[in-house]
């Protein structure tokens, strides 16, 4: 792995994310030292607990940087959601979600810069979240998202974002493209060869959390004097 590892406090603390209205339930991690934290938008029909999700905040642990990974949904609304599907599609409020619980992080940790890391659906409503909140977000990662579901939210996006996507994830890969042309920002487009949708090929998930845990290396932390990082082998279809 080419980041620095740092001892990261293993044990995620049970948090609640404290909203008008509601409360989401969450898991927080902090390293010692942390400057970023990276708030998790999981994607449709998931939740806190996807073992995938958990697996790529350990890598971004060992950077040296916290993890959030909450419930974008109350328990309540999981409940319908499970026999409608309509909620995990509502981006607008999955967003409006993802703002609220930035804010309250912002206002329990105002020393740590915030990142994004959005899977499926969660790519869209971190993508909208962003553009809403401009500065205040350091880096985007999207792993297997719909960033099209942005919308034109993506215009406005000015975290540094890179879109990853299986190299044979043959839909998902065309609607990153579409969403791609449309970011203004920092971006990459990576294309992890051999993989599907979820990843689950030997190694591919692996290679999406050190892709990931360089990024939010990068952007949210200072860096040390000759500490260098560099992205994972994959095919980068585009940067700028």
């Amino acid at each position: 792995m080419s980041h620095v590892k740092q001892r990261a406090i293993r044990q995620a603390k049970d948090t609640e994310v404290r909203l008008p209205g509601m409360v989401l339930k969450g898991d927080l991690t902090l390293p010692e030292n942390a400057q970023g934290i990276v708030l998790f938008a999981h994607g449709s029909g998931s939740s806190r607990h996807s073992p995938r999700n958990q697996f790529v905040a350990r890598v971004i642990q060992d950077a040296g940087v916290g993890t959030l990974l909450f419930d974008l949904l109350t328990k309540e609304e999981e409940a319908i959601d499970l026999q409608t599907g309509r909620l995990r599609f509502d981006i607008g409020l999955l967003a409006e979600r993802l703002v609220g619980a930035t804010q309250w992080v912002i206002e329990q940790f105002s020393h740590l810069r915030v990142g994004y890391f959005g899977s499926s659906t969660g790519g869209g409503a971190a993508l909208v979240a962003a553009a809403q909140l401009g500065e205040e977000i350091g880096a985007v990662v999207s792993r297997g998202g719909r960033p099209d579901l942005a919308g034109n939210a993506l215009l406005h996006v000015k975290s540094p974002t890179p879109l990853i996507v299986g190299g044979l994830d043959y839909p998902v890969i065309e609607m990153n493209r579409r969403a791609f042309a449309l970011l203004r920002c920092e971006k990459e487009l990576k294309i992890i060869p051999g993989a599907t949708h979820l990843f689950e090929e030997p190694g591919r998930l692996e290679q999406v959390a050190e892709l990931a845990a360089d990024w939010f290396q990068r952007h949210l932390v200072v860096p040390e004097p000759h500490v260098h990082t560099r992205l994972a082998n994959s095919t980068t279809e585009g940067k700028r």
